[in-house]
């Protein structure tokens, strides 16, 4: 729902604001009290007359308006308590309270503040009495030179004076003269440090903050730093001076620390929080805090934010900064001058015409306006001191510079005052404060650091035997006798992704392709029989984006986990100029070893009418994406259209994504059979040139296309294309991902196994193949690619007279088992799964927890597994959010909680109400919760037992399935009755899982159960 914002305030500041929350999908319409010229009627934004003084009549204001959220932008209604009042009536307003405003409106509270909570700050002390202050200022220890009124002066409050007899004057024009009003009631006298400052913002929720890159502003009205204070007459960001490191520094010590110590404090800090520094040589030293954005700051800062300043704003009110992500713009930067009145900081004309803005605007710069106001009759003229910020965003500081001088150049009116050097430290410190370095180069040898740190424990839950998967060496290493071979045949296999790259950096989705990379490897791998030990991979880049970099290598860590191999090592190379802002490529490298007597393909025990047997792939897989994109291109459409393929609600380029297959989990134990005689992956090449580089020279596969299911993709593709079908047989695997041959009399034995994993088919068999001939033949596709996806397989006789027998096409329910440990719960479920009876199919297990037993367990039935550490992540919903993922990606139906010892979040389990299962050890309602064994011995009972039941929001309080009653005796302890309680465990959940998978209990809305007659006759 669109939403009505109103921002308060009429300065630069607030124009920026304005034009940023007008660029959110989710806003309907900024307005702005009171504004400015450049906020009046311009788009979505246009100024209100509401008064901003009376908070009451603001309230109402904003309930007759629907204003959704009110933004604050000066200091001084921060102060007057207006978030208070606003949010008191209901009115959702975003800034500090007046309490949290006192960190900028009292420097003397500030400065006590920061002493309390050790926040490193100059040497100082307040005053209410001016002879006693200036009497600290004679006999100080070090140069007290810096005078400060301790409340609101509009940013002009400070006084730096070049020696004492100067600053004694100060705190006289301060205290005596109120050269700032009641502001100088009390004074702060403090230490003169030597440095550059900065500013260094952030959004804080009240516990987590989300720092903006630093910025510098520009207080003294004329060029080389000359002439009086003033608000502020240009800034840049970011500044260089500011290192990754120190930022993180200054986000630890200063406004983390901040925020923390206000909460301690009992005033929540929520909104955005400016810390205005100095770069001493002891390190930063906070000088002062503002309690919203700086103006001028503000105009260098929104220009780079790339995120959604609604949804920020919105993130920082619900305290859900620790799971969101404020991104900025990267190799740029942004620079504003402000323009202002002659006579300013001191007395100044109004009403002055102003000529220009139009032509400004055209040279690609942004004109933010403050004091201006429309003219009667139209046109727009002076009103205050300073009146327009031009801002240019560029590659380059000394470009943006450039840019925003071109600007201003080309606005007029009378007496106009500017600083036409805007960044000089920056400038001069890049080009004469220090020699050049690896970074300067586009290398941030620090960034890849971070990656490294990142990555380690996502590769060390990859272990296995044999190896510890540490990063860090020179090589890997892998120890294959303590893999448990005996007569081993090392086997390697490399691999990229492909042009499904650009389809995932256009989607900015680049999670998925660390599972292509593995199983375009790993497939390889298999395919000669072996099992993969480890793998390795190589990421290159123009510029590192670390976010993205981790997103790719951290989606290899969990292929590699889904292919029991472990992540040993791999290279990320950053090369400036090679490849464009945003792109990168990817390969990787797999090992596998083999017994030498398993070794594939066994080219002598292939024989004609041995069959051939397809398992499905999950789409287009990793190749053939050079001719998908042209198809896509000719089409007409995007990846953001919606899909005429696919589920509902999903886009083109949801589909195109959907990652390729891993087959060893479910492979390896069918290979182990020793039934498979050869095994082809169908990768690049397609159907015609895999499945001969596994037969002898002296055979043709004869496959029949309506024995298999072609996913939709691919009938859309041909459609749209108008491929020819030996064109499409030789670019596309046509929904097959593997296939296996094997013998007329092992076919129903090995079908049978693999579709325990994976939908698969016998499609079709060898025969001779005469001189001259194909090596694959391909059967009625078009006629399958016809008929989509909603026709049936054809299960009749095979061309050479080969029966194929009863495929079991009676569709299972996709179960997946959460885990924390040794999973005998899951051991039994398994048995139930694996009964041709059952209703049931695991397809995935999930622990919380890395190497526990039940993964093994789960491993050895050749189930696909995964670990999803609880560790890893910062809050319960972004830790169930990935489970859910992962459920979604295998296409669970079921869910059976297993001894999983993690409490699930409210959304996740309202989401799979009704399919999701828990067992607990009583007969509930009785002895709910941990120490349910010792709360039946405790209380007394003769019977207790075990329920299966439908997991609720509450505890152990979903509607029952399955309850099994065990006595107890008069000599069981709490072990003897636990192990009793677990075989009855036993028995239940299997009962359980099979009347839910089949349909015969089901959840209503309402919570009860519903059981249905005809499947329980």
């Amino acid at each position: 729902m669109s939403e009505r914002v109103l921002v308060i305030g009429s300065g630069g500041r607030e124009h920026a604001l304005a034009w940023k929350f007008a660029q959110s999908p989710h806003v309907q319409q900024v307005l702005v009290a009171p504004g400015n010229a450049g906020t009046a009627n311009c788009g979505k934004i246009c100024n209100s007359e509401v008064s901003v003084n009376n908070h009451s009549i603001l309230a109402q204001y904003c309930k007759d308006h629907k204003v959704g959220l009110v933004v604050v932008g000066p200091e001084v209604p921060l102060a007057a308590g207006m978030v208070d009042d606003l949010t008191a009536a209901g009115v959702l307003c975003f800034g500090p309270s007046a309490r949290a405003a006192q960190l900028e409106a009292s420097k003397s509270f500030s400065k006590a503040f920061m002493d309390r909570h050790n926040i490193p700050t100059a040497r100082w002390s307040s005053f209410t009495d001016p002879q006693q202050a200036c009497a600290y200022i004679r006999d100080a220890d070090f140069p007290a030179l810096v005078v400060k009124a301790s409340g609101l002066a509009a940013g002009k409050g400070v006084i730096v004076a070049q020696d004492k007899d100067e600053a004694c004057q100060a705190v006289l024009d301060i205290m005596k003269d109120k050269a700032f009003g009641s502001a100088g009631e009390t004074v702060v006298v403090e230490e003169l440090l030597d440095g550059q400052e900065v500013s260094c913002l952030c959004f804080s929720d009240g516990v987590t903050v989300a720092p903006m890159p630093p910025a510098q502003d520009h207080k003294r009205l004329l060029d080389g730093d000359m002439g009086p204070n003033t608000g502020g007459m240009g800034a840049y960001c970011p500044t260089p001076q500011v290192s990754d490191e120190l930022l993180q520094e200054i986000s630890r010590s200063v406004l983390q620390k901040t925020v923390d110590g206000m909460r301690e404090e009992g005033a929540p800090y929520v909104g955005v929080l400016y810390a205005g520094l100095m770069l001493t040589a002891q390190g930063p030293r906070v000088l002062e805090f503002n309690c919203r954005f700086g103006d001028p700051e503000c105009q260098v800062l929104l220009p780079l934010l790339q995120s959604d300043l609604y949804e920020v704003c919105m993130q920082t009110l619900r305290c859900e900064l620790d799971s969101a992500s404020v991104q900025w713009l990267q190799d740029c930067a942004a620079v504003t001058v402000v323009m202002a009145s002659g006579g300013y900081p001191n007395a100044y004309r109004k009403g002055l015409e102003i000529s220009g803005l139009s032509q400004a605007s055209e040279m690609g710069v942004q004109v933010f306006h403050a004091g201006t106001a429309v003219k009667e009759g139209g046109g727009v003229i002076t009103s205050g001191g300073r009146v327009l910020t031009v801002t240019a965003v560029r590659p380059t500081l000394e470009s943006a510079l450039q840019s925003a001088n071109e600007g201003v150049a080309a606005i007029s009116f009378p007496d106009a005052v500017y600083r036409r050097d805007i960044g000089h430290r920056a400038i001069t410190y890049l080009t004469h404060t220090r020699g050049l370095t690896y970074k300067d180069s586009g290398v941030d040898i620090a960034a890849g650091n971070r990656l490294v740190d990142i990555i380690k424990p996502l590769a060390k839950a990859t272990s296995r035997p044999g190896c510890n998967a540490d990063l860090g060496g020179f090589a890997g290493l892998f120890d294959l006798k303590a893999a448990g071979f005996t007569d081993p045949i090392l086997v390697s296999g490399t691999d990229g992704v492909g042009t499904k790259l650009k389809i995932a950096q256009e989607c900015g989705v680049h999670s998925t392709l660390g599972q292509d990379l593995v199983a375009m490897c790993v497939n390889d791998v298999l395919a000669q029989g072996a099992e993969p030990l480890f793998f390795l991979d190589y990421f290159s880049c123009g510029r590192l984006d670390v976010d993205v970099a981790a997103s790719v290598i951290g989606g290899i860590a969990d292929a590699c986990q889904m292919a029991g191999c472990a992540l040993l090592g791999g290279e990320t190379a950053e090369m400036p100029g090679v490849y464009p802002p945003g792109e990168y490529d990817l390969a990787g490298f797999c090992v596998g070893a083999v017994e030498r007597s398993a070794l594939l393909p066994r080219l002598k025990d292939i024989s004609e009418g041995d069959l051939l047997l397809g398992v499905s792939s999950s789409g287009i897989h990793s190749n053939g994406f050079s001719l998908v994109r042209t198809i896509l291109e000719r089409s007409g459409l995007n990846i953001s259209s919606p899909a005429p393929f696919g589920r509902p609600g999903q886009t083109i380029g949801d589909v195109l994504l959907t990652p390729t297959k891993i087959y060893s989990r479910a492979l390896q134990p069918v290979l182990r059979s020793g039934a498979v005689k050869a095994f082809a992956h169908i990768t690049g090449g397609g159907l015609l040139e895999n499945i001969p580089r596994v037969l002898p020279a002296d055979l043709t596969a004869d496959l029949d296309a309506c024995r298999w299911r072609i996913p939709p993709v691919f009938s859309w593709l041909q459609q749209q294309g108008g491929v020819c079908e030996q064109e499409f047989c030789r670019t596309f695997n046509c929904g097959l991902g593997a296939v296996l041959v094997v013998s007329k009399s092992d076919a129903q034995r090995v079908l049978r196994l693999l579709q325990a994993h994976e939908e698969s088919w016998i499609i079709g068999s060898l025969t001779h193949r005469h001189p001259g001939a194909e090596s694959v033949v391909v059967r009625n596709l078009e006629r399958s690619l016809r008929a989509g996806p909603d026709c049936s397989p054809d299960t009749c006789m095979l061309r050479n007279g080969s029966a194929a027998a009863d495929q079991n096409s009676r569709r299972r329910t996709r179960v997946a088992v959460l885990i924390s440990g040794s999973g005998t719960n899951l051991q039994a479920l398994m048995d139930q799964a694996r009964k041709p009876s059952s209703s049931a199919e695991i397809v995935l297990v999930i622990s919380n927890r890395p190497g526990v037993m039940g993964l093994k367990r789960a491993a050895l039935a050749g189930i696909q597994t995964r670990v999803v550490d609880h560790k890893l992540y910062g809050s319960r919903a972004e830790f169930d959010g990935t489970i859910d993922k992962v459920l979604e990606e295998f296409s669970v139906e079921l869910v059976c909680l297993a001894g999983f010892m993690r409490i699930l979040t409210g959304p996740f389990v309202r989401k799979w109400s009704g399919k999701m299962l828990n067992i607990h050890p009583s007969l509930l309602p009785s002895f709910k919760g941990v120490n349910a064994q010792k709360q039946a011995l405790q209380a007394g009972v003769r019977v207790t037992g075990c329920s299966v039941h439908f997991v609720a929001e509450d505890v152990d309080a979903g509607a029952i399935v399955v309850q099994e009653a065990v006595p107890v005796l008069v000599t069981d302890s709490e072990e003897s009755l636990s192990e009793r309680i677990r075989e009855a465990e036993h028995r239940a959940f299997p009962a359980a899982l099979e009347l839910v998978s089949s349909g015969a209990v089901k959840l209503r809305d309402d919570g009860h159960i519903v059981w249905s007659t005809r499947e329980t006759h």
